[in-house]
Order: structure tokens, then C-alpha cells, then sequence
């Protein structure tokens, strides 16, 4: 199984993007988040992506998030769905055989901590209630917070900064307690390097000075069987690379 997390930033402005990432990638499940638009704003052939069961769920110019299921791996349309905690078009869930994944866009926090932490907080408890029914999950998107220093270059640190807060990462850590594994962190993890997402200024993207803040977050089970995870910090023009977990069947 081949998942793919990217936070587009506008997925009208990076359509053609997406095209070639599926097509050079051929993901399983794609996440996306940020789309920045209504399901009426896309064009037809985004909509219904060829070969994919499509959910979005966005609304005019701001948040919103993507999920998609390839058909030949589901052959049945999944059950999409939105915890009640979904505000501002941040939450779909998809239920497949054997595992729900869900794409999430954590609110960034730096207008309003609290509705952050809320989000986190029924982040956590989706995890919990995925535990407790024995059931498989793959949390998948741009979470805004950084596990620890080393997910923040250098240059780039802030003690206390939004993203950067002790009680951000504390509730991170809980949620991975309900037992999940940070996929890309457990295949890395000595790695100072593996950055997501980058400010868009000062060339800060091509010297690599970013901050790891999108996730793929498996049940332990599933994460044992991860053989790779990636970011693409070369491709498209999102402030974002596109994260890829393989698992092996």
C-alpha cells in the first residue's frame, strides 16, 4: 500500500502537479489538505480523478481537505466520512479493509491557539476510540507542530513559537500513546534533515532550513510493515512537499 499526504496549498493553482504526481507516484490513498476550494470551483476531471474514488470537502479560498481511494484497490466506494469534531473542512475519513485513514489539516494556531488545541485534543480521542474497537488507522496530513527541535532547523527555532509550544507536542505525543507511530520519524530517526515544509522566502527551500510538520501516523502493526517514507522536497511549488509511505503487504 503506497499513501501519499500533500498539503497543495490551492489546488487549483496545482492541478498539473497533482496529474504528474499521481501519475509518476500511482498512490493507494491520496491525502491532500489546504484545497482552497468548493467542489463546484473544480474542474470536472479533478473532480472525479480517472481511476480514483475522490471526496473532497472544501469550501471557497480557505482550508479544506482532499482524500482518494484508488479503485483497483477498493473495488467498492469507501465510506467516507467527517468526525463531528470536523470544523472549517478539516477532517474527511475514509473506512478501507481493514484500516480507516483519515487526511487532517490541523488549524496553524497562530489566531487562535485554543481551537488548535481542541482539534488536537479530538485528534487524540479518534485515536483512542480506533484503539479501544481494534481498529487499524493512518492519520495523514499537515498536523502544524513540530515533534522536538530536531523537526526545526537551527535557523528556524523559536522556543515557545507557535508550532513549536510544549502543549502542541505534548498533545502530539499523546496521540502517537494511543498506539500510533510517526512512520517517517521510526524509518529516520537520527535524521535532522527531513523537513516538509519551508517559509517561502530567502531561498529557504532550496537550502533545506524547514520545519517537519506534515505526518503519516500508522497503527503499530501497520507502521512495522512501512518499508519507506519520503518527502519530495524538490517537487511542485506548494510551500509543501508531498510526504509517501510505502507498506508492505
Amino acid at each position: 500500500m503506497k499513501v501519499i499526504t500533500w498539503n497543495v496549498n490551492g489546488i487549483r493553482a496545482r492541478q498539473a502537479q497533482l496529474q504528474d504526481l499521481v501519475d509518476r507516484e500511482r498512490p493507494d490513498v491520496l491525502c491532500l489538505q489546504e484545497i482552497k476550494a468548493a467542489v463546484e470551483q473544480l474542474p470536472l476531471w479533478l473532480l472525479e480523478l480517472e481511476g480514483y474514488w475522490c471526496h473532497w470537502h472544501g469550501g471557497p479560498g480557505y482550508s479544506g481537505v482532499g482524500l482518494h481511494v484508488r479503485r483497483s484497490f477498493s473495488p467498492d466506494r469507501p465510506a467516507f466520512a467527517h468526525p463531528p469534531f470536523d470544523f472549517e473542512h478539516r477532517i474527511a475519513t475514509a473506512q478501507l479493509p481493514g484500516v480507516t485513514v483519515a487526511s487532517a489539516y490541523v488549524p496553524n494556531g497562530g489566531k487562535d491557539l485554543a481551537a488548535k488545541m481542541r482539534f488536537l485534543e479530538a485528534l487524540d480521542g479518534l485515536a483512542a476510540e480506533s484503539r479501544a474497537s481494534g481498529t487499524s488507522l493512518v492519520v495523514c496530513g499537515d498536523l502544524n507542530v513540530t515533534r522536538s527541535d530536531r523537526d526545526v532547523h537551527p535557523k528556524e527555532r523559536k522556543p515557545g513559537g507557535i508550532g513549536q509550544r510544549p502543549d502542541e507536542r505534548a498533545l502530539i505525543e499523546r496521540l502517537l500513546g494511543r498506539g500510533l507511530v510517526d512512520v517517517h520519524r521510526a524509518l529516520h530517526p537520527e535524521s535532522e534533515e527531513i523537513f516538509t515544509w519551508w517559509a517561502p522566502w530567502r531561498r529557504l527551500r532550496e537550502r533545506n532550513i524547514g520545519w517537519r510538520i506534515d505526518y503519516v501516523l500508522a497503527s503499530e502493526a501497520l507502521a512495522a510493515r512501512a518499508s519507506t517514507c519520503r518527502a519530495l522536497r524538490e517537487f511542485g511549488t506548494s510551500d509543501h512537499a508531498p510526504l509517501i509511505a510505502d507498506f508492505d503487504r
